[in-house]
């Protein structure tokens, strides 16, 4: 309380200053301007403006720390220490219910969103308990809030949407996380879902980012989903070739490759008689996982094998006939 003394004494002490001061300034005036002199008046021009008005503000100041500084600094330090230890809580809260739904085998998708949606909550609920350990009325900040979110939801309506698209991705799954999906109009590989949008990575190692609105509103592919998969190729072959022999090749190559799935077995089978060749249908299945690298060694061995047993692979030809004209005589004889 010795501050407070200190600032009630020098309270006190501020009219004797100003009767100082304006008998300093009217013996200087006194000495400068000789129509002042003599008056024991100071010139308006020297006179300390609006001096009752300071000392009224020094006063309600002065009162203010006195009787209500203490109980609001004690406040001030309360609403901060709530919002720091309150976060760390919220912190240790979110982490504690995501480990606990990653050990029931729940979606990470679904962890994700839930680890954020709850965080946010908390951080709201410790932010209005602060500004009310300060003695701001919460309910009037919590209308301004609601207030705020529907005129930025007006602004925000396709953000909206999209928001509304993300909860709808997160309860019906319709792919989950690492997945390969074909969705609005791009491929790849599924590596968040958030609450507004979906990042994929191309095998170019692309990111993309769609709008989850963009999802839900279109078809979506998930090459994934399935723990085997269909190859199917088209091979044509010459008309002048052996198709047994050709399918019995076909039907012996995916066999004999051990990554192909034995039941359902494969199928070879003529798929087209078109205008240059015959076209072989070949049908196996495969783990989802081995898709590609299966579909391009079967392609590699079909063209060495076709190459070994002497099978053609026809292109598109065209004969062309070329008739000369009989040389003209009466030209000659000329």
């Amino acid at each position: 309380m010795d501050g407070f003394r200190f600032l009630a004494l020098v309270g006190s002490g501020t009219d004797q200053l100003v009767n100082d001061f304006e008998t300093k300034v009217t013996s200087l005036t006194a000495t400068t301007t000789p129509s002042a002199a003599g008056t024991g008046k100071v010139p308006s021009a020297f006179h300390i403006p609006h001096q009752e008005q300071i000392k009224g503000w020094y006063t309600t100041v002065e009162n203010f720390i006195t009787e209500q500084g203490v109980t609001f600094a004690l406040r001030f330090l309360a609403a901060i220490a709530i919002f720091y230890f309150g976060r760390m809580l919220a912190r240790m809260a979110t982490k504690l219910v995501s480990e606990v739904m990653e050990r029931v085998g729940t979606d990470p998708i679904l962890v994700k969103f839930g680890a954020n949606l709850l965080y946010s909550a908390l951080l709201i609920t410790i932010g209005l308990a602060s500004l009310q350990m300060l003695g701001v009325d919460v309910t009037s900040v919590t209308a301004m809030i609601a207030a705020a979110g529907f005129a930025v939801g007006l602004a925000l309506q396709g953000s909206l949407a999209n928001f509304a698209a993300g909860i709808m991705l997160i309860v019906f799954k319709p792919f989950g996380v690492s997945d390969e999906i074909e969705a609005g109009g791009q491929t790849g590989s599924v590596e968040e879902v958030n609450i507004f949008n979906t990042i994929l990575r191309t095998n170019g190692n692309v990111k993309i980012i769609i709008p989850n609105g963009q999802i839900t509103t279109g078809t979506i592919k998930n090459f994934t989903a399935q723990r085997i998969r269909l190859i199917e190729l088209k091979v044509g072959c010459g008309y002048c070739d052996d198709l047994k022999e050709v399918k019995a090749f076909l039907e012996k190559l995916v066999r004999s490759d051990v990554r192909v799935v034995s039941n359902p077995g494969p199928a070879v089978a003529v798929a087209e008689l078109a205008d240059f060749s015959v076209i072989f249908s070949v049908k196996c299945w495969v783990a989802t996982r081995e898709f590609g690298d299966v579909r391009s060694s079967l392609l590699e061995r079909i063209k060495q094998g076709f190459d070994e047993q002497g099978f053609t692979f026809p292109y598109p030809s065209r004969d062309v006939y070329v008739h000369q004209s009989a040389p003209n005589v009466s030209s000659k004889a000329a």
